[in-house]
């Protein structure tokens, strides 16, 4: 039977399209089911809201994502986090990331609980065959790897960006990190020939001719997580040359934007890099598009596109305050685009407040799936019962990142219909210590409406007291990710600066002590070696502390670049490994990174 459908904040036709996706679901007894779409996924890093041609900016060369944005759904009101790891989570699980263990982007922060499932667990459950390509960082090692959390083919960097710390096997490569970098595929170290979004893309294109030879009757979930426009900002030379000369007029932008004006010379220049990053990824989008309409298969290709935040750099963002890492509009308002030429044949907007915790149970609709069984925070665009998204605009979003785990009011924001909170302050204030903001009327949010709208804001703040209490109470915040040593998944195991923990953290720092929590699954002998950025030039002693294991070895001779402590027994517990040097001078050393194998 015909479901009746309301619409509210909806332009150019999105009412109809909609309406005519839900009666194609609405009677399986008597429609024939259609195949299941494939799923293409395709998230930038540190792209901004105003880097693209369709949201008015007039110097950047988007024309790939300026006519994918005019045959798709837009959702013009959407919201995601301050950065990246946090919103990786919470598009993979439709959950909010500091319930899956997520917090920041390093530190340990960005390994997410390996109970969470996923959107490619949940697609592979349903026949799809899945594939990651680019970025993840959401966990280095074994069981939080893209492997372990659903997908069959993996072929990514490590740590949060390519050529930081933590991506031990591109970090000496230095300013030329993003070109013919080592990546893992499927956990295996995978040299590459190529400019990284160029590698990552071919590498999606080829999984998706695979799956069209040998399994076409499967669909596919393919994620493209480009690494680009994030720093360091590396391109080909010829896409470099197509902005070196630009010059900014904040004139000539669709909105008037005072940062444009305010563009310092390393920030011009930085945008032009940016600018030529984003070329590349258009024209590599292109390439997608194309081979989907060389396999036939475009028609029945459900692309969702989104950034992960806003841009780390000051440059056109429509107007909106601040940028990655603040809760205010530049830090996590992004475009997301839906094409699907077999439900959109035309551009479309959705005026609705949307969010990253959203896109799961959205595209598992346009699947024809059930929604996930289990509670997520999130919910689908095209749920039948609330086409008139009376919901969407009556529930709270929440954001909030302050590097390291959330403190009450530090970077903190409640969104509500067009009412939004936003704490920077102790976690003792009181309600005159926030911003309040009518983002209807003032989505540059440059005044503070709170006299005006104090009970509104009181409301908020309350939900904020008690958003923050559940979460803490939440299991994964009392319980640390171990990497799990010894396994048949992974050895050996390498510990990265991304997943080391402590307090200052050690970045590319040698004078910081930091530790990793381990795992062992059964008792075994070790090999484990430390890696130094440098050589060390005095002698002194290594130190090997794994309560209630601690072991000392002494060296006399200058210049060792790493050193192994041979045949370490280690019996089935939890460990926090607390690796460092000690020189004669009494200089402590923390290690780059640490290679954990099993040798019987």
């Amino acid at each position: 039977m015909n479901r009746k459908v309301r619409t509210r904040n909806i332009t150019n036709g999105i009412a109809l399209l909609i309406m005519a996706f839900l009666l194609s679901c609405s009677d399986k007894n008597e429609v024939q089911p259609l195949p299941k779409p494939n799923v293409i996924l395709i998230m930038t890093d540190d792209q901004g809201i105003g880097d693209f041609g369709f949201m008015g900016n007039p110097y950047i060369k988007t024309p790939q994502l300026d006519k994918l944005a005019s045959e798709s759904l837009n959702l013009t009101h959407f919201y995601v986090s301050p950065v990246c790891a946090p919103t990786r989570a919470c598009l993979m699980t439709g959950r909010y990331s500091e319930r899956t263990g997520v917090f920041d982007t390093f530190n340990g922060g960005a390994i997410m609980s390996d109970e969470e499932i996923t959107m490619a667990e949940v697609l592979k459950e349903n026949g799809y065959n899945t594939g990651i390509f680019g970025k993840w960082h959401l966990g280095d090692n074994y069981p939080y790897r893209p492997m372990d959390q659903g997908f069959d083919m993996a072929v990514v960097h490590r740590a949060g960006g390519m050529g930081q710390p933590g991506d031990v096997l591109n970090y000496f490569a230095g300013d030329s990190s993003y070109f013919n970098p080592t990546l893992f595929k499927n956990g295996t170290p995978y040299p590459t020939r190529g400019y990284c979004s160029d590698v990552f893309t071919e590498e999606l294109i080829d999984f998706i001719k695979l799956n069209q030879q040998e399994s076409r009757e499967n669909p596919f979930f393919a994620y493209l997580s480009f690494n680009a426009p994030h720093t360091p900002l590396q391109l080909p030379e010829e896409y470099y040359n197509m902005y070196k000369d630009l010059e900014f007029d904040a004139s000539e932008f669709g909105v008037l934007d005072e940062a444009v004006e305010k563009m310092t010379p390393s920030e011009v220049e930085a945008a032009r890099k940016v600018y030529g990053m984003v070329s590349n990824i258009d024209d590599n989008i292109g390439k997608v598009i194309k081979a989907l309409e060389d396999e036939g298969i475009l028609e029945n290709t459900l692309i969702v596109f989104l950034t992960d935040n806003g841009p780390q750099h000051n440059r056109y963002k429509l107007g909106l305050r601040k940028r990655k890492s603040s809760v205010f509009g530049g830090g996590v308002r992004v475009p997301c685009l839906i094409h699907y030429p077999d439900k959109f044949t035309e551009r479309s907007e959705l005026n609705a407040t949307v969010a990253h915790i959203d896109l799961l149970p959205s595209i598992l609709d346009l699947c024809g799936l059930e929604n996930v069984s289990h509670k997520i925070d999130g919910q689908s665009i095209f749920s039948p019962e609330d086409q008139d998204y009376a919901s969407f605009e009556s529930r709270t979003l929440f954001f909030e990142w302050g590097r390291g785990y959330l403190k009450k009011y530090r970077n903190f924001a409640a969104l509500k219909g067009n009412y939004k909170l936003v704490g920077n302050t102790d976690q003792r204030s009181e309600i005159k210590d926030f911003e309040s903001f009518d983002i209807k009327k003032d989505p540059q949010e440059k005044h503070n409406n709170l006299s005006e709208n104090l009970e509104i804001a009181k409301a908020l703040k309350t939900e904020i007291d008690e958003w923050y209490d559940e979460i803490i109470e939440g299991k994964n915040s009392h319980r640390s990710f171990p990497s799990y040593i010894g396994t048949t998944h992974e050895n050996p195991v390498i510990l990265n600066r991304n997943d080391a923990r402590g307090t200052p953290v050690a970045w590319r720092q040698e004078n910081v002590l930091n530790y990793w929590d381990i795992k062992a699954l059964e008792d075994g002998v070790y090999d484990i070696t430390y890696h130094f950025i440098e050589a060390i030039d005095e002698p002194g002693k290594a130190f090997l502390r794994l309560y209630p294991y601690h072991i000392e070895e002494a060296w006399d001779q200058p210049g060792i670049s790493e050193w192994t402590f041979k045949e370490v027994r280690i019996n089935k517990g939890d460990y926090r490994l607390v690796p460092f040097m000690q020189t004669k001078k009494r200089n402590i050393i923390f290690p780059f990174y640490v290679s954990v194998n099993r040798v019987e």
